[in-house]
């Protein structure tokens, strides 16, 4: 189908992401493709849980009040047909972002689809194991519970605000037992962390400018006087990194740099450091 260009006055378009389960796969491929064009913004219209005619219907009368792209994935034929149908004759322009995949898993497998509906939020043991991930994440988290810090898959370490928490959640949620461990100045890590052998131990550190930052904003946001406070003191800040960065060197702990990274950014490359290190310690088959 020929899409007709966004005008070039615009800097917003339409993104209508219909789903027969939660659409998180449909936020993500939009999203990232999204992020490819920086001179136009997505207004996203999310619609999750799209089983039947009568949930489609006032779907398909947004989509012909907001015109945009649509991008979809259904398993019912049935409303993948009127979905298709409503969006041809309206010539908008519409995708299913599966279909291209399954094919060529089709064609390689040598077998057809069996379809389900929302097929891969299964209450199987990967769920079971994310959850229990999660459990022990949020647990664990700003140093809490050291004690058994060795059943740990991941400790991150490092000075306040580079992104332990949110990355430590982020791992959870893909089936790491992720703990994370503070350092404070002029208190001494927990001796836990100095003996553990289990987990991978990852320093996480940033520019002292871009830790300042993020410290001065927090201590906005909580109404906090920052005069004399050597949190937010780029020598004292500078200190801290240097301080934590010893640490590691002196346990062999790799460190990653955040200050540029998102957080996605940041669990990718831990994840990375993760499967290096099994593969090194598998046993030689």
């Amino acid at each position: 189908m020929d899409v007709p260009p966004v005008p070039k006055t615009e800097s917003y378009f339409h993104l209508h992401l219909v789903s027969d389960a939660t659409g998180e796969t449909l936020l993500a491929v939009g999203r990232a493709a999204c992020a490819q064009y920086s001179t136009v913004s997505p207004i996203e219209h999310v619609y999750p849980l799209i089983r039947n005619v009568k949930q489609l219907d006032p779907v398909l009368a947004d989509i012909e009040a907001n015109p945009g792209i649509v991008l979809y994935t259904l398993v019912d034929p049935v409303l993948t047909g009127r979905l298709e149908d409503h969006c041809k004759e309206k010539g908008i322009p519409c995708l299913s972002i599966l279909n291209p995949v399954l094919s060529l898993f089709a064609s390689y497998l040598g077998t057809e689809t069996t379809p389900r509906v929302g097929g891969q939020h299964m209450l199987n043991a990967e769920y079971f194991r994310r959850i229990d991930a999660l459990n022990y994440t949020l647990m664990h988290d700003d140093g809490q519970h050291t004690e058994n810090l060795d059943e740990a898959d991941v400790v991150l370490v490092g000075i306040s605000r580079t992104s332990k928490t949110p990355t430590s959640i982020y791992l959870a949620n893909r089936g790491i037992k992720a703990a994370n461990v503070p350092l404070v100045p002029g208190i001494d890590p927990p001796g836990e962390l100095e003996h553990i052998r289990k987990p991978l131990v990852v320093g996480l550190i940033a520019s002292p400018e871009r830790i300042v930052q993020i410290r001065q904003n927090r201590l906005l946001g909580l109404n906090a006087n920052q005069s004399d406070s050597n949190y937010v003191d780029r020598h004292s800040v500078s200190d801290e990194i240097a301080h934590s960065k010893k640490l590691c060197a002196r346990h062999n702990w790799p460190i990653i740099d955040v200050t540029r990274r998102s957080i996605e950014e940041t669990a990718a490359a831990v994840i990375a450091l993760l499967q290096e290190r099994r593969r090194d310690t598998a046993p030689a088959q």
